[in-house]
């Protein structure tokens, strides 16, 4: 039996077994701290060393000016303006959300917003806190620097729409980058913090519009306070951009509008350039050049009248009357129907137990054709329309541009519809009839068509049987490879004495004693063109003399497509007033002040005096020079 251990041998057995527990304990310290070492040198070593560079190095990109925007003659639209820029910097900060919120005592901005970036940045990149920040503002954020670490005030460039709601569904406006736009642009020379064109002509010509960004590199100490500038690259400025449209003309125009709700294009025939473009009601850019507010998003959303939509190349309406003038271009052109045709108008068409109507309510009598341009007898169309059969009507409304894009470069376009027997059968899964044919002759039914579209089909009228297509810019802007404007004009393939002969109809429309908008036969110029009142809902009843007895949605849309002056046009106009009534008091006087304001500009003038031949340049008035 072995003999029991001494106290000092116990002693020394129990402090071996210490001293193996500690030094297993240390090894594995030490395991650890060399498995931290090797993470930290091997994996983490490129984002430690960016942080590190980070530390002392911040790269701040700087933004050139926008280019600005200018009318045909120079006069400058759309600049720019300098503005205070709230911004952080999350990694300069110990506790960012208690210097917002010592912030947010004299500065109002959205306290989440802020937190919900700083989130989804890296912590030495900029946070916007807030954009053009009042002078107020300013002076909190300097008398309080101590109190505000991370934080800093820059001057940047902010958009400015000179004349507020002008030509706003045109000219668009900037918005915050969204993130499917960032990820299809070079990074360099875009940020997350960047307002691009989200509309309009701004959307259009980003690239050349934009410029290119400068860059700055600086260093800085562990607050984030800048020690010296150690690199700097200029940024290049935007390339300005030369718009075809008139000012005084565009003027006229939305004031024609003002109070209403419609569209007004004016185009010059002969090349497509684009004079006046008005949708009403409109809006102001401005509201959109440092984000929008919650609240005036909304009431722009909300609103009855919807401002935001682009009329002129989305609103899609019957055109009423107006396409009386493809339907005769189908007559003369298949041989249906010759100028001298006589028709009979009692004031109504019977087709077996239906009865349609004309608007003169006693008839028109024997009618030719031109008559019935003259005085838009509808019975006189009826008749002619159920003899060319809906397809050959909608064959030659297809040719005028109704029913397709007019590959206008700005905003999205709505195409219209040109019913045929084929369409109702596949989108209606109906037959069509005989009675439908009858309304589609005076562009009733199912006929849709955009204001863009009608100044193109009555430009061609103008120009005696040339289609062209809307321009807006008076030269391509190529600059970044943007896309820009190309020609793509084409002749229709009518006869010379078919456009004459509509042309001779539409001059009556307006000298003509009986014509429907003999009320705009007065002034120093002549015009032709065509009324249109385009039913909103079909009335079993007798109209009312009075629009007011009517509710404003079941009133009838008012049309008038015209030119002037008559020999050698240069504006061709499409107006379109909803549920204001009859064309030729409503739409017909509003185009004539359109068409009265560009003819009597000063610039139009000068160019006319100086021939066609000098027109592009005496339009081009703009410096070239312009400081941006």
């Amino acid at each position: 039996m072995p003999s029991p251990k001494t106290k000092w041998e116990q002693f020394i057995a129990k402090r071996t077994a210490n001293i193996a527990y500690f030094s297993a304990l240390l090894g594995i310290i030490m395991m650890v701290l060399l498995l931290r070492i090797w993470y930290l040198q091997i994996i983490e070593h490129s984002y430690l060393l960016s942080r590190a560079e980070n530390n002392r190095l911040r790269e701040v990109y700087l933004d050139g000016h926008r280019g600005l925007i200018l009318d045909r003659n120079g006069l400058v639209l759309v600049t720019n303006r300098p503005a205070f820029e709230l911004s952080m910097i999350p990694e300069d900060m110990n506790e960012p959300k208690n210097t917002l919120e010592f912030l947010q005592k004299s500065v109002e901005f959205n306290m989440n917003d802020v937190l919900k970036s700083i989130k989804n940045v890296a912590t030495f990149k900029k946070v916007v806190i807030k954009s053009d920040i009042s002078r107020d503002e300013v002076a909190f954020v300097e008398e309080n620097r101590l109190e505000l670490p991370g934080v800093s005030l820059q001057i940047v460039s902010t958009r400015n729409y000179n004349y507020g709601n002008f030509a706003s569904h045109l000219l668009g406006y900037l918005g915050p980058i969204t993130a499917k736009q960032l990820a299809r642009v070079i990074k360099k020379q875009h940020s997350r913090n960047d307002f691009v064109g989200q509309t309009g002509v701004e959307r259009a010509f980003e690239k050349s519009l934009k410029g290119r960004k400068g860059l700055r590199v600086l260093e800085v100490d562990a607050a984030g306070r800048v020690i010296k500038v150690l690199k700097r690259i200029s940024p290049i400025g935007g390339t300005n951009i030369q718009l075809t449209i008139d000012y005084e003309t565009q003027k006229m125009a939305e004031e024609s509008l003002k109070g209403k709700a419609g569209a007004i294009v004016a185009m010059d025939p002969n090349n497509g350039d684009v004079l006046a473009f008005a949708s009403s009601p409109s809006f102001d850019p401005n509201i959109f050049s440092n984000g929008i507010s919650a609240k005036n998003w909304s009431r722009l959303l909300k609103s009855g009248f919807h401002p935001l939509q682009n009329r002129v190349t989305q609103g899609q309406y019957p055109p009423g009357s107006t396409h009386k003038i493809v339907t005769a271009i189908a007559g003369l052109e298949e041989g249906v129907f010759d100028k001298n045709t006589l028709v009979n108008c009692p004031g109504y068409f019977k087709l077996g137990r239906k009865t349609f109507r004309c608007w003169k309510e006693v008839g028109h009598g024997s009618m030719d054709m031109k008559s019935a341009l003259i005085q838009s007898c509808d019975v006189y169309f009826y008749t002619l329309g159920l003899k060319l059969g809906v397809d050959r009507i909608a064959k030659y409304a297809r040719m005028v541009g109704f029913g397709s894009s007019s590959n206008f470069k700005v905003g999205t376009e709505r195409k219209g519809l040109v019913p045929t027997i084929e369409w109702k059968e596949k989108v209606r899964k109906k037959p069509w009839v005989l009675g439908e044919t009858v309304v589609n002759s005076i562009g009733q039914g199912y006929n849709l068509v955009t204001p863009i579209q009608q100044v193109r089909m009555v430009a061609a009228v103008a120009n005696g049987g040339k289609m062209v297509e809307p321009k807006i810019i008076i030269k391509d802007v190529d600059l970044n490879n943007e896309k820009g404007e190309r020609e793509h004009n084409s002749l229709l393939p009518f006869s010379k004495e078919s456009m004459q002969f509509i042309s001779e109809s539409l001059r009556g429309v307006v000298e003509a004693p009986r014509g429907t908008a003999w009320r705009i036969n007065k002034g120093s110029f002549g015009y032709a063109g065509k009324t249109g009142t385009a039913q909103v809902v079909r009335r079993k009843d007798i109209e009312p003399e009075n629009i007011e007895d009517i509710k404003y949605k079941y009133r009838d849309h008012a049309w008038f497509v015209g030119y002037g002056p008559i020999e050698n046009s240069e504006i061709s106009v499409a107006v379109v007033v909803e549920h204001a009534g009859h064309g030729g008091t409503v739409a017909a006087p509003i185009a004539k002040k359109v068409m009265d304001a560009y003819l009597n500009s000063p610039y139009t003038v000068i160019q006319r005096s100086a021939g066609s031949k000098n027109r592009s340049n005496t339009i081009r008035l703009v410096d070239d020079t312009a400081n941006n």
